[in-house]
């Protein structure tokens, strides 16, 4: 379970999310806010990439102040934009990284990035250079290379803003089967039907916090005013 204690997050003067508590335990949370709202801002403390300026976040007991390299290792994150973290020339070099990192073998690392490419139909792309893929392939070389480091929990931030209609509609459904804990934050409504739960910030609190069908009423709500 992630577990989120009395947060709140100031950022230069300004106050971003305000005491927040709150326990995330279903499979599907999809995360919703106007521009501003703290939304990707909440979706960073669930990894640490931010940490909280009073309360505190836990991940299965790891606290991401004192514990971030085992909430990172547990908790994945896909940015909106691959190219934030595609980072080598090839698809197998940028794969191998993070796997190198955990002191994987050569051996082991070869078959880890031939199997997971296999597994999602693009072995094709192997030795392809990264800046020549099309803008759904490399979000999903992004989403692989989380996958291949084997988190129990996934956040994404806004992760089908750059694709076309079929390349999220491919995205959309390896989501779908994904056995990991997912995290979204999106505009796009249509994908968070079949989400167990919906948040919905605004103005740095969370305003709603429900089944689909309840929380985007909500926001729409917001989006109105």
């Amino acid at each position: 379970m992630i577990r989120v204690q009395s947060v709140s997050v100031e950022i230069e003067g300004s106050l971003i999310l305000q005491n927040l508590t709150l326990d995330l335990d279903q499979k599907r949370i999809g995360i919703v806010g106007l521009n501003g709202s703290g939304k990707s801002t909440f979706a960073r403390l669930l990894n640490g990439l931010q940490l909280p300026t009073s309360g505190k976040v836990t991940v299965a007991g790891d606290d991401t102040k004192t514990d971030g390299k085992a909430v990172r290792r547990n908790v994945g994150f896909v940015f909106q934009n691959p190219e934030n973290q595609i980072v080598y020339p090839t698809v197998s070099e940028d794969l191998a990284f993070g796997l190198k990192n955990l002191k994987k073998k050569k051996e082991q690392i070869t078959e880890l990035v031939s199997k997971a490419l296999e597994e999602y139909a693009l072995s094709h792309l192997a030795h392809s250079f990264t800046h020549h893929l099309s803008g759904g392939e490399k979000q999903m070389i992004a989403l692989i290379g989380v996958m291949i480091m084997e988190p129990n929990y996934i956040v994404m931030d806004e992760p089908t803003t750059l694709l076309d209609l079929r390349n999220k509609r491919r995205l959309m459904s390896v989501i779908e089967q994904l056995k990991q804990s997912v995290f979204m934050v999106t505009h796009d409504l249509d994908l968070l039907g079949s989400f167990d739960r919906v948040l919905c910030f605004h103005k740095g609190q969370l305003a709603a916090d429900d089944v689909p069908s309840v929380a985007i009423p909500k926001y729409l709500e917001f989006c109105a005013e």
